[in-house]
Formats: C-alpha cells, structure tokens, sequence
C-alpha cells in the first residue's frame, strides 16, 4: 500500500465512526500524476447523489507530460462502492450530523483507492479536549525522554 494524500483535518474537525474503501474513477494522466504523490484532499467532501458517490474538491494537479490529455484538476471524480454499503451510507447521512469524509488515497495493488470516513461534527470545546490531550502526551513524552538521558 503506498499512501498519496492524508487528511489530518480531518481527525480534528470531526469524530470518525466508520471507515470504508472506495475506488476512483481516473483517466490516465491523473493516474501518472498521483503516481507521483500529487494529490491533495484537505479541502475536499464527498456526496451522493442518484445512489452514486461523487467526491468534491480533491485535487489531482495536471501531469507534467500530459499535454492535452490533462483534466481539471478539480473535477468531480466518481467513487466505486457496492450498492449495499452505499445504501448503508445514505441511511447514515440522512441522520443529522453526519457527513462523509475523504481520510487518504492510496495504491491498493496498483489501484487508487480512497478511504472516506463517516464522520460526525466536532465541538468546539471537543477540539479544545483533544489539543489539551496531544499536549498531555506530548509532555509526558519529553519527561520521559529527560529522564532516560539523565
């Protein structure tokens, strides 16, 4: 598994309940381009429509070598999903507060895959929590690390 593009927003805006794994619908030079790592999804979203899942927003820059053949880079690609799991998905959407969120891309066996998250909204105050935690940690780690030396 060789990872492209992580969503680190992600975790710290909503709480993740639910993970699945999606292919992408590609053409070639967006293929050769994320071969390359060029792919961003810190500001994308993921919907359904007409029992299809579509994500927004993830950006495939253009492939250097790709001339005419080159895409949008913000277009809207096309998630692979089993009919069952995407009828699992819009009966949780229909919940309130939830939405669906891309988490990573990677290369499965030499295909692209996306792992989207079904995610939950964060609070302010949640956010406050987990910062005060990684500090916690974070502290916690550097004491233990004077304390080997010393």
């Amino acid at each position: 598994m060789k990872l492209v593009a992580n969503n680190k927003k992600a975790y710290h805006d909503y709480f993740i309940e639910d993970k699945f794994e999606a292919g992408i619908v590609l053409h070639g030079t967006e293929v050769k381009s994320m071969r390359m790592g060029k792919c961003s999804i810190k500001e994308a979203f993921i919907r359904i429509e007409n029992g299809e899942v579509f994500v927004y927003g993830m950006h495939v820059s253009p492939y250097e070598k790709g001339n005419i053949f080159n895409k949008d880079p913000l277009r809207v690609k096309k998630l692979l999903l089993h009919k069952t799991e995407i009828s699992k998905l819009t009966g949780k959407i229909a919940e309130k507060g939830y939405t669906l969120v891309p988490l990573q891309v990677y290369f499965k066996d030499g295909k692209a895959k996306v792992e989207i998250g079904l995610a939950r909204g964060k609070k302010l105050y949640d956010k406050r929590q987990d910062i005060a935690r990684k500090d916690q940690r974070r502290e916690a780690e550097k004491e233990l690390k004077l304390k080997i030396r010393g």
